[in-house]
């Protein structure tokens, strides 16, 4: 028999690896920001094109490469990071398997310029495809600018599974912020098609975030700080008050390395027990020093999840040094008993002295003094006469007939009802009655029918946005007092990429700056005290990607819409609400399922209910 295994050439293999390592732009870009501040830049540019579709480009002051070195690096399993096995158990940088470039320079177009300090001038390779075009020198100042290339361009399936320009430039930003917070002594620039997305310059940690998210976001932060045998933390969590729906800014960072771990999220968690709305998630930027031989952070191609010694010590600490801070800078409310609350002195009087209370009088004021006329002075009435004339020309009509003949009321939109007259098997009866605040149960003539209340109200909300946004007919009510909302800046570009689409749904904007942006009119199945929470699920669901990309940016904005403002299981509605619900249901185009293929009612008929018997 035939031997049938055989070596796989160096660019198959290579490809195959860039398969764990690149599974679309930004891990490119991930790989060579860390590259950059391994290399100890101090500034480092990131411009990108087309989502990274078309290029990325890293530019870093760091130490640079020599010839040999340059070359070298786009070997497999070639980095200066690592010597022996036991090194892989006290890592204190970023990339270190050698991976990273072998692998994009296998998918991609791939430019490198690079110099020392010491030589004068610098090293400028190309590569496409595993295969080097040309090495030659060049004139290049001290670091590195890495560019790549179409990426994917031999292997179009990948390419195929790529998102839009927009859903991969966030997977890009996140990216971005997940490493400038992790160093804010290094200054950063980012540019997507030619527009400066950040520039920040060299700050301390809370400059950073405040950077990064805004203004507003600096009175929003509680500090965190202990120092343990086992653990430094160090960061700042966000106020209870401020929690969101999505989980966007949660940062763990273990030795400056960005992780994720869904069991030290559950530690904060259980900090802010008690606290929290429902379904809301606290923001946090907490930063974890830990000997790097009790980690083990080759677990994941992605690097982003990391294996400690003793994770149960490490959750305990975090849980109660999160929720020290929150008692230590007074977020969480303290009852004591045994302490005079009028007692207390604000901090704003601590370093105020006593001062000598002052009371003024008037010496000359005598309340028994005589007037001339030899009587007490007593305050004056106001006078009573003339109160007749208040009511002139009111004249009472008791008795009298009253003319509607010229009266005129406004039509009213008739609804469909449940079934058509015409259908002699069933129809729905003028009574209805409510379940356990979840369901609507009405009769018909074969039974009865059992609505789940907030799939129904979903339903009817879905089938009217979904005709405002499409005929571009959208009924907007506008506010007597306009509203101004903070979002973080990559929150306002999410809003900016649809608010064409919210403009067909009724909302209407005003003024917007780099973090507030003015809210004029809105649906009109909305109330002011809905915007905020409502433009907050829309903007979760459009960064999630919750609803599939196959619709339209109307239909996914519309179901957003829906879930966000239907009611809720527990919300009572009267008689008439019941009955208008049941109806509007029926009037649309499709009853039987909610706009997430849920079942909305089923039907209970006589002989089901027979059969209990």
């Amino acid at each position: 028999m035939a031997d049938i295994i055989k070596l796989l050439p160096d660019h198959v293999a290579n490809q195959i690896a860039a398969g764990e390592v690149v599974q679309r732009p930004a891990s490119v870009v991930k790989e060579l920001l860390e590259n950059a501040i391994d290399a100890g830049a101090t500034s480092i540019k990131l411009i990108v094109k087309e989502g990274g579709k078309t290029l990325i480009q890293v530019v870093d002051n760091g130490i640079g490469m020599s010839t040999t070195d340059a070359r070298l690096s786009f070997e497999r399993h070639a980095t200066s990071k690592i010597q022996r096995a036991e090194d892989l158990f006290k890592l204190d940088t970023k990339g270190f398997r050698g991976e990273a470039l072998a692998s994009i320079a296998a998918i991609a177009h791939v430019e490198m310029q690079t110099k020392t300090e010491l030589e004068e001038i610098g090293t400028h390779i190309k590569i496409e495809g595993s295969k080097i075009i040309f090495q030659e020198t060049c004139a290049t100042p001290k670091g590195t600018s890495l560019s790549v290339k179409n990426l994917f361009f031999n292997i179009p399936a990948r390419r195929n599974f790529l998102k839009s320009n927009q859903v991969e430039l966030r997977h890009i930003t996140d990216e971005f912020n997940r490493v400038v917070l992790a160093h804010p002594k290094i200054s950063f620039q980012y540019y997507s098609n030619g527009s400066e997305l950040f520039n920040l310059p060299s700050s301390n940690l809370r400059q950073r975030v405040v950077k990064v998210f805004g203004s507003k976001t600096n009175q929003k932060l509680v500090p965190v700080n202990e120092e343990t045998q086992v653990v430094k933390i160090s960061g700042f969590i966000k106020k209870p008050e401020f929690a969101k729906k999505s989980r966007g800014e949660q940062y763990f960072f273990v030795n400056n390395r960005f992780i994720k771990s869904g069991y030290l999220n559950h530690a904060v968690m259980a900090a802010f027990e008690g606290l929290l709305k429902p379904n809301t998630h606290p923001g946090y930027f907490l930063y974890l020093d830990v000997d790097p031989a009790t980690i083990d952070i080759n677990i994941h191609p992605t690097k982003t999840e990391v294996k400690f010694d003793d994770e149960h010590t490490l959750y305990a600490i975090i849980r109660s040094t999160v929720k020290h801070s929150l008692g230590q800078f007074s977020v969480v409310p303290a009852l004591d008993f045994q302490q005079d609350q009028n007692l207390e002195v604000p901090y704003s009087y601590a370093s105020k002295g006593a001062e000598q209370p002052k009371v003024e009088v008037d010496s000359t004021f005598n309340p028994f003094a005589e007037s001339k006329g030899g009587t007490l002075q007593l305050p004056k009435k106001k006078s009573t006469k003339g109160w007749e004339n208040l009511y002139v020309g009111l004249e009472s009509k008791v008795g009298k007939e009253v003319d509607f003949s010229s009266l005129s009321f406004e039509s009213e939109t008739i609804t469909g009802s449940v079934f058509d007259d015409e259908d002699e098997e069933v129809k729905i009866a003028s009574t209805t009655f409510q379940l356990h605040g979840k369901y609507v149960v009405t009769t018909v003539r074969s039974g009865m029918l059992v609505i789940d209340q907030g799939r129904a109200h979903q339903r009817i909300l879905y089938e009217r946005f979904l005709k405002y946004g499409t005929s571009q007919e959208s009924v907007s009510q506008q506010l007597l007092f306009p509203l101004k909302l903070n979002f973080s800046r990559n929150e306002l570009k999410d809003l900016l990429e649809i608010k064409e689409d919210l403009n067909a749904l009724g909302f209407a904007f005003g003024e917007m700056d780099e973090e507030t942006i003015e809210i004029k009119g809105v649906p009109v199945s909305m109330t002011a005290t809905d915007v905020a929470v409502v433009l907050e699920q829309l903007l979760f669901d459009f960064r999630e990607n919750t609803v599939s990309e196959s619709f339209s940016q109307t239909d996914r904005l519309s179901k957003s819409l829906c879930k966000a403002l239907a009611i809720k299981t527990g919300e009572r509605l009267d008689q008439e609400s019941q009955l208008a619900l049941v109806n509007d249901l029926f009037a649309c185009k499709e009853a039987t399922v909610s706009p997430f293929n849920k079942r909305i009612y089923i039907t209970i008929t006589e002989n089901d209910i027979a059969n209990k018997f």
